[in-house]
């Protein structure tokens, strides 16, 4: 099954597509009305505009310095996972979509690095919780939201996973506990973006990681690649090898390459078949 990640609402019903995830809410701020032909797509807690128009919003480390998209590895701003009120108002988002399609995807859930988030109220939560490790009250708090956004969705809950398959660094650096989510989850989503693709060898290591990684888990992976100003051939080329492990294959922010590529696809599948006198 191919997919489309998009902010064009009339790009989620191109034929090519077997699904469209349609972004309500960007790690801009960006809010649209959510779509009733679509998987509605939510970015949790980056968001640009809610950071810089509230401070307080955002995460700190242990030295208080805080996750916006000025210092060195942020490419946008974060919100710190456990304000309450941000939280209500991402479940009344969740609310708005499920009104409109039954699937929901959340994007960009967890903390925003290792070390975050060490704010007055994190460390008043963690200190009143029953945990006594910190790495592990983290994961709480975020199994906890999605658990809370889950039971809101009726049709099929997605989550996107930072690319990092490597044992424990989703935990220590995001608090996602992919056991504890998994019952909470129906698919995981794996951004694996590249602005070329000329070497795969890298894509198929990450993916046969996730593999290895999910293992045992009844939820499935898909992997979602990069499609603006690629060449067709190179985006087909990582389609095949992202479909030998992800149970779907989607293509971010460019409609026209991605059907272009899923055409290219069908035709090449198709030219091998021979039809013989007889033949039904």
């Amino acid at each position: 099954m191919y997919g489309v990640v998009t902010r064009n609402a009339e790009e989620v019903g191109w034929s090519e597509f077997d699904v469209g995830f349609y972004e309500v809410k960007d790690v801009t701020g960006r809010a649209a009305e959510p779509l009733a032909d679509a998987v509605n797509m939510i970015s949790c807690f980056g968001d640009n505009a809610a950071a810089s128009s509230n401070p307080e919003l955002v995460p700190v480390d242990a030295d208080g310095n805080d996750a916006t998209r000025d210092r060195r590895y942020f490419d946008w701003s974060y919100v710190c996972p456990t304000n309450e009120e941000y939280r209500a108002g991402l479940l009344e988002i969740v609310d708005d979509c499920v009104a409109e399609s039954d699937d929901v995807r959340l994007d960009d859930v967890g903390f925003p690095r290792e070390g975050f988030c060490h704010c007055e109220r994190c460390e008043r939560r963690f200190a009143e919780s029953d945990r006594d490790d910190w790495l592990a009250w983290r994961a709480d708090e975020i199994t906890d939201f999605v658990a809370a956004a889950g039971e809101r969705i009726p049709g099929r809950t997605y989550l996107t996973l930072y690319p990092d398959p490597y044992e424990g660094h989703l935990y220590r650096r995001a608090g996602l506990d992919l056991d504890a989510l998994a019952p909470h989850v129906d698919e995981f989503v794996v951004p694996l973006y590249d602005t070329h693709y000329a070497t795969t060898y890298w894509l198929e290591t990450i993916a046969k990681g996730f593999e290895s990684r999910l293992r045992g888990l009844e939820t499935p992976f898909s992997i979602e690649l990069y499609a603006v100003d690629l060449d067709v051939d190179d985006l087909v080329h990582a389609a095949e090898v992202a479909e030998r492990y992800g149970a779907h294959v989607y293509f971010g922010y460019d409609a026209s390459t991605a059907a272009a590529a899923i055409r290219r696809k069908g035709a090449e599948g198709r030219s091998g078949v021979t039809h013989r006198p007889g033949d039904r």
